[in-house]
């Protein structure tokens, strides 16, 4: 297992519409996850998508207790979430700030459905049905975008709220690498 290298924003794969993942409980997606989580965890991160790592693969995985990149968020759950499928469950949408540790050092006001259901399957096929809301589902939507081919600055409506995460927060401590 090992710390991956972050794919940055220009990378061609971070473009790609993912494929799908067929085989499950195998070595191979068990490394991925690992490799998935150690560097998701080295850079503090709150979610990543395999093909940040450079594999275009429908695996995802996200999960917040405390974190320095995101101080008011709430807690969401550790998932790994393979071939994942989001339905919304309202038309409602709400700006709050994204980061992404393939745009490092970048933040912007990002418009999210404020609910939604995601459905998929664990790294052993087992499936997965959760209801989210808030930050839960603004995560989930992030990491599946990637999945899409779409990072947030995509998603950006006001372009004036998108600036380096010290200039935008002088007094604060994120952690941006």
């Amino acid at each position: 297992m090992a710390i991956k290298p972050v794919l940055r924003m220009g990378e061609p794969l971070l473009l790609e519409v993912a494929k799908k993942v067929e085989k499950f409980g195998t070595p191979e997606l068990e490394t991925l996850i690992q490799d998935m989580q150690e560097t998701m965890a080295s850079l503090n991160g709150a979610g990543l998508a395999a093909p940040q790592i450079g594999v275009s693969l429908q695996v995802v995985i996200f999960g917040i207790e405390a974190n320095m990149r995101y101080p008011d968020a709430e807690e969401v759950p550790f998932t790994i979430l393979i071939n994942p499928v989001l339905t919304l469950l309202t038309e409602e949408m709400e700006e709050d700030w994204e980061g992404c540790l393939s745009v490092p050092g970048l933040r912007a006001m990002v418009p999210r459905f404020t609910r939604l259901r995601y459905q998929g399957v664990d790294q052993q096929g087992q499936p997965i049905d959760r209801s989210v809301n808030g930050f839960h589902a603004r995560v989930v939507q992030h990491e599946c975008d990637h999945l899409e081919g779409i990072l947030y600055p995509m998603r950006i409506e006001d372009f004036s709220t998108f600036g380096y995460t010290e200039v935008l927060f002088p007094n604060q401590k994120i952690i941006d690498e």
